[in-house]
């Protein structure tokens, strides 16, 4: 290995070696990775050598490496977030004060867990599986920790394990069929979408890492792309962009007024599958649709404020030109920096901010997951991540609203699109009440939920309330 300084220690050369690389092969040499790579990797053995020298648990990291073997002890370095988990922050929604607004504690901000190494962050366990076992990992959402590690990095301990054969990719759950009634009657208008017109958002601050899960990788996935044209419908853009505003009363997600379907029809199963392109996501600068819809295939992505024009893993909002800009839009352009990460792992969606500033998410599924009113705006500050989307709990109320009639089932649509802020919030606690009052926020279209909707929607056929020309 050209990059191994003369001086470095055997033990360093020998887990060097086993190294993975891109491939996924085993070896030290690492063609595929270039030498700044390699002198990282190795300043990053160097380093938990050193530390593990001091406990003796150096000879059991060697032996778990070389064996390939899960029944080995756990390799423990200190947890460099011993102390944000004494703190009192709440670590379920159950313990938060939801009569306002959720309060956030200002030393989780840098108490994040992660450790450097040659300026590059990231979380000691993350590191050390993707250095000897999964040179793909992305994020610690795609580890669990096997049943017998006992300082498993979710256990939150003042020592974390980092023995890489202690953790397992987490696979993405199959979502069972949903049974759908079989019609055939012919739709003739769909029934329209709860609306918030006549309300003003909630708003709620949310901590970093309350559930860190799961990972899914496509194979061979299509790189991400910019349309043309954006291939959104206008029409369902439109309806959807006003549905946080107004100053009446809020509608119920799921209605409970609609009339039952009729169980004696035959059921036909009607089963998920996975896009080539996971999500669509559209730049917004207060009510005007900028640039081309990116289409994400990659299962991580950020959308930052730089300018790089051909990357599949990132939308870059710097690129994009708009003449009717204003002084307020540019300056908050300035300030998106790294944007936010959005990670499509094991079924789930997690937004991650990485940018100096918050982001304020408006998600049906994740508001509905912890109790809030469908239309809460929720503010995640820098160095934070919340889960937006869950597959499994969109399939199960997917498969509850079945049996409630077509409208129950149509009124999910809205739960397959978030909106994301960057910057400037809205909602009650600001002075914009509405999305399209913020100078820059983007739309996400699940395009898997949306997908399987379009399929259940189509084979029950029609709404059990008519329409004619004279309704």
């Amino acid at each position: 290995m050209s990059s191994i300084l003369p001086f470095t220690p055997p033990v360093v050369k020998r887990l060097l070696g086993w190294k993975k690389s891109a491939g996924g092969s085993g070896g030290a040499g690492g063609g595929e990775q270039n030498g700044q790579e390699e002198k990282w990797c190795e300043k990053a053995v160097k380093s938990l050598v050193k530390k593990l020298k001091k406990t003796g648990r150096l000879d059991e990291l060697e032996k778990a490496i070389t064996t390939q073997n899960c029944n080995t002890k756990c390799v423990t370095i200190p947890s460099t977030c011993s102390e944000i988990w004494g703190l009192s922050t709440p670590n379920t929604i159950d313990q938060w004060d939801t009569t306002g607004l959720y309060s956030f504690s200002e030393q989780t901000r840098s108490l994040d867990g992660r450790l450097q190494v040659s300026h590059r962050k990231g979380l000691p366990h993350v590191i050390y599986c993707r250095l000897w076992r999964w040179p793909d990992l992305h994020s610690h959402h795609e580890l669990k920790a096997i049943e017998n590690c006992e300082y498993a990095f979710n256990l939150k301990k003042d020592e974390v394990c980092v023995n890489p054969y202690h953790y397992q990719r987490v696979e993405t759950p199959v979502l069972p069929p949903v049974l759908v009634p079989r019609h055939t009657e012919i739709l003739t208008e769909l029934p329209p979408l709860d609306d918030y017109t006549h309300s003003i958002p909630e708003n709620t601050n949310f901590p970093a890492g309350i559930e860190p899960q799961s990972n899914y990788i496509p194979e061979t996935p299509p790189p991400g792309y910019i349309s043309e044209d954006g291939e959104t419908s206008d029409q369902q853009l439109n309806q959807s962009m006003d549905t946080a505003s107004g100053n009446g009363s809020p509608a119920e997600l799921s209605p409970t007024t609609l009339s039952p379907v009729n169980h004696s029809l035959d059921l036909q199963p009607v089963t998920y599958s996975e896009p080539a392109f996971w999500c669509s996501i559209a730049y917004y600068e207060l009510n005007q649709r900028v640039g081309e819809t990116f289409h994400a295939s990659q299962p991580s992505l950020t959308v930052d404020g730089f300018t790089d024009p051909s990357n599949s893993e990132r939308f870059c909002l710097g690129l994009l030109s708009n003449v009717n800009r204003n002084a307020t839009v540019e300056m908050t352009r300035r300030h998106i920096g790294r944007g936010v990460r959005l990670y499509y792992i094991g079924g789930e969606v997690f937004a991650e901010c990485l940018s100096d500033s918050a982001i304020f998410v408006q998600s049906p599924n994740c508001n509905q997951r912890y109790g809030w009113h469908p239309a809460t705006v929720c503010k995640i500050p820098p160095g934070c991540n919340l889960k937006i989307f869950n597959n499994q709990e969109f399939a199960a109320l997917l498969a509850q609203s079945v049996n409630q009639g077509f409208e129950a089932v149509y009124q999910l649509t809205r739960m397959c699109t978030i909106r994301m802020s960057f910057v400037k919030g809205w909602g009650a606690e600001y002075r914009r009440q509405t999305v399209t009052s913020t100078p820059c926020w983007i739309e996400l279209h699940l395009n898997g939920p949306l997908q399987w909707l379009d399929k259940v929607l189509t084979q029950m056929g029609s709404p059990s309330v008519r329409c004619s020309s004279m309704s």
